[in-house]
């Protein structure tokens, strides 16, 4: 268990041995499926870790130039990699980095498979399809809403697909149940099953939730076990992001000053929702404050209030055993995936640090940051 009082503030701190149990279960799942299961980048790229991470999945996806570089720099491992579009400047840099790519129109695809075709190594080229059916319910997140601009529908595929695409990856859910993919696999199945006999692989995307302690993990296997079943030529592959991550860490916190308007007290953090917890505003959501609850009468209750000039950046209320002075820690419950890859510097408000909580019981500083970082995103 992390001893707060030993991480400095503001710090995101990794407990390893929360991450090795994430890990360890996916691996599990990984096994008795019989499927691939890869890390995605876009909601945990904290590579410092990554030798722990490599102990359990050697595998990654990458949805950039720059995540495709670290797939294969830092993970030792080419990426899967996809994109709503590549640039032709980039294009040759991210293929180099990858095994597969998958592509999200036939025409994109069209325009970069002659520079594939002059490559000295096979890439494996997949489509991303789009089953118009997710249950995702925030627009945001929602990549089937009406008009999205990823993957293609069935409507336009024809009856075979271009030559050379090996695989098809479709995306429908976001931090979701066993229950929603085998809704979602029903419908992919019905519109797209017609083209499995063309491909050697398909790709399940992200938001499979395995390590939440509601998912019902055996449903999973057994949902994965009758799809191989269905089509044996076909690897399956999955790539979840915040499976990985789900509430491996926190964010230590601290009271600069508090503040009262019309009788609503805001304890102003050294921490920012939109700079440091972005999540919170976009999904939005509530999140967890160890040793707090949510508002009851009676009990010392606050807003927590962020550091930027953002008129929005705050989050309330909770409510707390005794009143809250200058110099306290908040922690933030789960603020490791997505939250640690979508930091901003806005205001120059500097990222807070990066440590990791060690099996030993030790605390390793991963790393800090000040105005030179700052300096030279302007560079």
């Amino acid at each position: 268990m992390i001893d707060y009082s030993k991480v400095p503030s503001p710090c995101y701190v990794v407990d390893e041995e929360r991450l090795r149990a994430n890990l360890q279960l996916i691996r599990t799942v990984k096994e008795r499926a019989g499927v691939e299961i890869i890390l995605a980048f876009k909601a945990f790229a904290l590579w410092k870790v990554f030798p722990i991470v490599k102990e359990y999945i050697q595998h990654s996806t990458a949805s950039s130039l720059s995540e495709a570089r670290l797939a294969y720099e830092e993970m030792g491992n080419f990426a899967h990699s996809y994109a709503p579009i590549y640039t032709d400047v980039e294009f040759p840099e991210i293929a180099r980095c990858s095994s597969h790519i998958t592509f999200n129109s036939i025409s994109h695809y069209l325009h970069h498979r002659p520079y594939l075709d002059k490559m000295d190594r096979h890439v494996s080229c997949g489509l991303r399809v789009n089953p118009e059916y997710s249950n995702v319910e925030t627009d945001l997140y929602n990549p089937c809403a009406p008009g999205s601009r990823l993957g293609v529908v069935a409507d336009l595929l024809g009856d075979k697909l271009p030559d050379g695409i090996e695989g098809l990856h479709f995306h429908t859910l976001c931090e979701s149940s066993s229950c929603e993919l085998e809704k979602t696999l029903a419908v992919v199945e019905k519109k797209f099953a017609k083209y499995f006999g063309q491909i050697k692989w398909i790709n399940f995307g992200g938001g499979h939730l395995m390590t939440r302690k509601d998912y019902d993990v055996e449903h999973l296997v057994s949902l994965l076990k009758d799809f191989r079943a269905r089509y044996p030529w076909l690897k399956v592959i999955m790539e979840p992001g915040s499976a990985f991550a789900w509430q491996t860490g926190e964010l230590v916190s601290s009271v600069v000053d508090i503040v009262e308007n019309h009788g609503i007290k805001t304890a102003m953090l050294n921490v920012s929702f939109a700079c440091h917890m972005p999540d919170c505003l976009e999904m939005p959501y509530k999140p967890v404050i160890v040793g707090a609850t949510d508002e009851v009468e009676g009990k010392p209750t606050y807003r927590m209030g962020g550091n930027s000039c953002l008129s929005g950046d705050f989050i309330g209320s909770w409510s707390f055993d005794k009143e809250l002075n200058v110099g306290d820690r908040v922690v933030f419950y789960d603020m490791i995936h997505y939250t640690t890859v979508k930091t901003t510097m806005f205001n120059g408000i500097s990222h807070p640090s990066m440590a990791l909580w060690t099996k030993e019981g030790e605390l390793k500083m991963l790393r800090t940051y000040g105005y030179e970082d700052y300096k030279s995103r302007m560079d």
